[in-house]
Parts: structure tokens; sequence; C-alpha cells
């Protein structure tokens, strides 16, 4: 899916709030890519990278570790005829079972690796942005993001 819109660009960084001026660079952007697709699509990282980005976001979203916007109103789960829930139907169990990968994967990365690899992959903040906010020097984040890819790679037991 693509969902293109005209952006400013002020020091290297895409201003997303900026009003339109005439002059100035301007850039198109794909609102619905991730940071971790930007940088697949353009060969920054490789297959076996990405798809331990992607299982690591996907063990974040399923732990529901990202900030509530609203109350949950989700039903109860059912109850089987013994009166315990069963595995299947207890969204509970699901998110236990993925924060503990992604609590172990996270580990895997190491603790000075595991910051980039939030900011990027789970926040889906740009490398560049990153990097300012970890007071790093530019264009090396992707270079450790590469590093903690790696770690999480192995953790998962890509090849």
């Amino acid at each position: 899916m693509r969902e293109l819109v005209e952006r400013s660009i002020e020091d290297g960084y895409v201003i997303h709030n900026a009003p339109a001026r005439k002059s100035g660079r301007r850039v198109t952007v794909n609102l619905a890519e991730s940071p971790l697709g930007w940088l697949r699509a353009r060969e920054l990282i490789d297959a076996r990278q990405f798809e331990a980005g992607e299982r690591l976001r996907a063990d974040y979203e399923m732990a529901a570790l990202g900030p509530r916007v609203t109350m949950r109103w989700d039903a109860a789960p059912a109850a089987r005829r013994s009166g315990m829930p069963s595995a299947g139907s207890d969204p509970t169990t699901a998110q236990i079972g993925a924060k503990r990968r992604f609590d172990a994967a996270v580990a895997a990365a190491g603790p000075g690796l595991a910051d980039i690899v939030w900011r990027v992959i789970c926040a889906g903040e740009a490398v560049p942005v990153a990097e300012k906010a970890l007071g790093w020097p530019a264009r090396a984040g992707r270079l450790v993001l590469t590093l903690a890819l790696d770690r999480v790679a192995d953790h998962y037991g890509l090849r």
C-alpha cells in the first residue's frame, strides 16, 4: 500500500508538520512504509535482517507493549465446559508469550544495540532521527542497526 505525501526537508531530516514553503527542498514520503521496509527496499539490509526485524515487531505488537490511547473493550475469553479457558481462546497467554519472546530478542541484541532496535523497529523512528535522539554521529545508526539485527536473527534461528 502506498500513501504518498509531500514534506519539506531541513538539515537532511524530513519535517512532518512543516508549513508549505515556496523555497526549500521537498520530498515525497510513503507514510505506509516502515523504516525497516525502507532500508530493505534500498538493499541496505538483507532479507535475514529484515525478517528478524519483522518478527521482533510482530512480537512487540502481539505483546501490546505500545502506548494505549483508549480503554480496551475486548470481550472476556470464552471458557470451556470444565471452567478453564482454552489456550487458543485466551489472548493473555499469547501476549505473555510474545512479551517473553520480545524481551529475549532484545536481550540477545545486547545492551548497547537494543536502543536503536527499539527506536527503529518498534517505535518506527527513521534511522537519522534515532541517531540524533541517541546522540550518535550521522550514518552510525544503520551500521549499529545491522549488527543488532544480525544478533536478533541469530536469536530467532534465521538462516
